[in-house]
């Protein structure tokens, strides 16, 4: 059992290294794309018009994905004092208790943003021409991020693992 949690502990792990790859490729899209619409407009003088909305879509992927990836990482703002100043047992099942909000939570993401999907993918993204689908498709698959994550965090406190807050 104990090989089997260790297993699928490394699966959790292998899965966010590479949300933290296509996390950084998408910084880099978002990165370039600005940088050369800012070059266009000033220096060109004739602008892209359709830069400004692949950058936004790629903030709104970065911002759910990276929500998943960062609660696994520990690094989401946390008010932790209760936990500090409880005994040992007591904030294990605290963390516990959280982590399963953060589970329903994920879950309500899941669902309602499944649905949100099928309402906006007739829409036209209006420089892309690319259905509204794909933006709005980063809710529901952060929220899949932050099960699985959510799922890791559970099975850390299961096996009695501690993760330190990994900064980079």
């Amino acid at each position: 059992m104990n090989r089997s949690l260790s297993a699928l502990r490394l699966g959790i792990d292998g899965f966010n290294r590479a949300i933290g790859w296509l996390l950084a490729l998408l910084l880099l899209v978002m990165t370039v794309l600005i940088f050369w619409q800012f070059f266009a407009r000033f220096v060109i003088g004739k602008p892209l018009f359709f830069s400004e909305e692949i950058a936004r879509f790629a903030m709104i992927w970065l911002t759910f994905l990276g929500a998943g990836y960062a609660y696994r990482k520990g690094l989401l703002i946390s008010v932790d004092i209760v936990l500090e100043y409880a005994g040992p047992r007591l904030a294990q099942l605290m963390r516990v208790l959280i982590v399963l909000c953060s589970l329903g939570f994920a879950l309500v993401l899941v669902v309602y943003g499944f649905e949100l999907v099928g309402r906006v993918s007739h829409q036209i993204a209006p420089s892309t021409r690319v259905s509204m689908m794909w933006p709005y498709m980063a809710v529901p698959l952060g929220g899949v991020v932050i099960v699985i994550n959510s799922l890791g965090l559970l099975l850390d406190e299961v096996a009695g693992a501690t993760r330190d807050k990994e900064v980079y």
